[in-house]
């Protein structure tokens, strides 16, 4: 499942869409790989079997399927927080773990996604990046809100910290190998990313 797919809903997109979400989806792993620079829409066309000036016909360029890729994304993890976040009112504990649960199982299905927020942020435009940080601010202040009330008397900023060093923690996937089955992996990251939450 594509980016696009977890972000919007799959169920009732067109077959037009479903080429597009494709298309982009090889794209990610080729920028994921190659980086950016190292990719033309030759390459991208090559790998999703078109060629490369019919890739216009989806997205304006390069530039565009990293937009793509990355709005979307940030957007989710946004509303996939608050959800989670917002579900368990009188139970911070219950909300971190429900957190620490949707975040792991995101970076474990995006992997490629992850460490195109990690190098290639920085090539995009302002008006997106702006609101990609944006999007990503808010979504770390949800976890501070879950962990200010797991943690009375702990600062704001103090808890920016823990959430920080969680997100790198549980975004480890671009850099883990095969040698662990996914399900270990997902157990190892939750519970090395709560033991951490909660000191």
């Amino acid at each position: 499942m594509t980016v696009e797919q977890q972000a919007r809903g799959a169920a009732g997109a067109s077959r037009r869409r479903s080429r597009k979400d494709e298309i982009l989806e090889i794209a990610v792993g080729l920028f994921a790989t190659r980086g950016y620079h190292g990719v033309s829409m030759d390459d991208i066309g090559a790998a999703a079997g078109v060629t490369g000036p019919a890739l216009y016909h989806h997205f304006a360029g390069k530039e565009a399927m990293l937009v793509a890729a990355l709005i979307p994304v940030s957007e989710g993890l946004l509303a996939g927080g608050r959800e989670r976040a917002t579900a368990h009112p009188d139970d911070p504990r219950a909300a971190l773990e429900s957190l620490i649960d949707f975040h792991v199982e995101f970076a474990l299905a995006n992997p490629a996604v992850i460490a195109l927020h990690l190098h290639e942020l920085d090539r995009l435009p302002d008006e997106p990046r702006r609101r990609i940080r944006r999007l990503q601010r808010l979504y770390v202040e949800e976890w501070v809100t879950v962990l200010t009330a797991l943690h009375p008397g702990m600062p704001d900023g103090e808890a920016r910290v823990l959430a920080h060093a969680a997100f790198g923690l549980m975004n480890s996937t671009p850099f883990l190998g095969g040698e662990v089955d996914r399900r270990r992996r997902a157990e190892l990251l939750r519970g090395a990313t709560l033991a951490a939450l909660l000191a």
